[in-house]
């Protein structure tokens, strides 16, 4: 069984789109590394663009290696989430932005060694139907899921909150989705336990870990209310990392939590 130390910060990815966002993009990596990680993910990192350049690429990649950090999860392109969009995947007319964006995302896998890859699901959308769009989502999916298998890697797929018309709210929702890819095929696609989603949404998290942490693909974690650092809300947020473990969680814990720089990393240990 893992042993889980909770207040150290080497054992947990970064999150450096949440986090450190009052620094440019390409300068979060070296800001995680001075405050003690060694791991980070992403969001998208190119401003809603599916289709970065070969210099962008490269620029993002260089800040990582300049900082000595290892990427340890990507989201895909999501659309513009500034603007509301919470991904492309079940969206009808943005397939052929998400299939080049697949194959970029490839790359920065093979270049990186990241392994894991966030799908958001997408909004519900006037003018598609709920079964239109779910098969889109099928077919996206299972193309990413072909696409990251040629680097060993994993599609993730979460249920998220604040967004009432995503229509994967509760870890059901998105076991659900990773089944419907699974029939195809596919073995390499999970689910993204987002405790702080799960739990905001309603989910019994506890329950959920108790039937299926063993099959979770990466776990992010924040507190509740209020999406900051652990401590600041009332999960019970260590219970439920040393439970996942226990029951065969063999990942990763994520930090995706909300927080000002100066203040983000007070709850850990120096």
């Amino acid at each position: 069984m893992t042993t889980f130390d909770f207040t150290n910060a080497d054992s947990y990815i970064l999150n450096c789109s949440t986090l450190l966002t009052e620094l440019p993009v390409m300068e979060r990596a070296q800001a995680a590394k001075d405050a003690g990680f060694s791991q980070v993910e992403f969001w998208w990192p190119f401003d809603g663009n599916p289709r970065p350049t070969s210099a962008e690429v490269d620029e993002f990649i260089a800040s990582l290696d300049k900082a000595g950090v290892e990427l340890k999860g990507l989201n895909f392109w999501a659309g513009n989430m500034a603007a509301g969009d919470r991904g492309m995947v079940s969206i009808k007319g943005a397939e052929a932005d998400f299939a080049a964006n697949v194959d970029i995302v490839v790359e920065i896998g093979r270049r990186t060694g990241c392994r894991a890859f966030n799908a958001l699901y997408g909004l519900r959308t006037e003018g598609q139907t709920p079964e239109e769009q779910d098969e889109v989502a099928v077919a996206n999916l299972k193309l990413a899921a072909d696409a990251v298998a040629a680097i060993d890697g994993t599609v993730l797929v979460e249920p998220v909150s604040g967004a009432e018309d995503y229509p994967l709210k509760r870890a059901s929702d998105a076991a659900a989705v990773v089944q419907r890819v699974r029939a195809q095929g596919v073995a390499n696609i999970a689910v993204l336990a987002d405790f702080f989603h799960m739990s905001i949404n309603g989910d019994d998290v506890a329950a959920v870990i108790e039937a299926d942490a063993a099959k979770f693909g990466h776990i992010q974690i924040a507190d509740a209310a209020g999406r900051g650092a652990p401590g600041t809300g009332e999960l019970p947020l260590q219970d439920w990392i040393n439970r996942s473990y226990e029951l065969g969680y063999t990942g990763s814990i994520a930090l995706e939590y909300k927080q000002d720089r100066a203040t983000a990393f007070e709850w850990l240990a120096n």
